[in-house]
């Protein structure tokens, strides 16, 4: 993985969907455009629902990263 800039991390360990997604919609409002948004969540859909949201509203997967039962998501804000 190249290095990414992580310009907030949110941790939603323990949360379940739609709890991490929620979070991320709220950071990404907050964030600027460039800005890397990084979810931390033990829920698995999270893998699934993330990316499918970012690819939806045109921002950037930076990384996707898998660690046992706990995932890293990066997000970088495009618009």
């Amino acid at each position: 993985m190249s290095e990414v800039q992580v310009t907030k991390s949110i941790d939603a360990r323990g949360a379940y969907c739609p709890g991490p997604l929620m979070e991320l919609v709220k950071g990404i409002k907050t964030a600027q455009v460039g800005d890397i948004v990084e979810v931390l969540s033990t829920d698995k859909g999270s893998a699934v629902d993330i990316p499918e949201w970012v690819n939806k509203m045109g921002h950037e997967i930076a990384y996707l990263e898998n660690d046992g039962d706990e995932f890293k998501i990066a997000v970088k804000k495009a618009k």
